[in-house]
């Protein structure tokens, strides 16, 4: 009997505190006041108040000059996504999707993930030459694609 009166009495108080609340919502929602037409009227057109075109010797700020990176630096942060001159193992799978489609041979899109992790680790952990588990810039040189023979049309 004890718990029922006591579950009794939780319930009615768990009641009151929300019509209070509820109530306290619906007032301040009612107090607040109906926005001004006026205040989204476009203003009226001053001819005299147009801007000058006419830039005098004024300068704007200089253009941001471009770093003069190498082909490899730039090929170097295309997979290190933090900058912080390691390339995780992480940051070289997020960017190998090219591999991926190039170990598709049927072109079905059917290559499952692990097949194309296990080539991509295979690559990484060929060129960690010290075995840290990272690619400083001179180990991530040695997985630079071979460059394209290109024949010359004797047109």
């Amino acid at each position: 009997m004890k718990s029922f009166v006591t579950g009794s009495l939780v319930t009615l108080m768990a009641t009151g505190i929300g019509l209070f609340w509820w109530q306290g919502r619906a007032e301040v929602e009612a107090a607040a006041p109906p926005p001004d037409p006026m205040a989204f009227a476009p203003a009226p057109f001053d001819p005299e108040k147009l801007p000058i075109t006419d830039p005098g010797d004024m300068e704007g700020p200089a253009p941001p000059e471009a770093s003069e990176l190498t082909k490899e630096q730039s090929r170097f942060f295309r997979y290190d996504r933090n900058r912080d001159w390691r390339i995780t193992r992480s940051e070289m799978l997020s960017t190998r999707s090219d591999a991926f489609r190039k170990l598709d041979k049927d072109g079905n899109n059917l290559l499952t993930f692990e097949e194309w992790a296990v080539t991509t680790v295979e690559k990484f952990e060929g060129a960690d030459a010290n075995g840290d588990r990272e690619l400083s810039p001179g180990e991530f040189a040695t997985t630079a694609p071979k460059p394209v023979k290109r024949r010359s049309c004797a047109c």
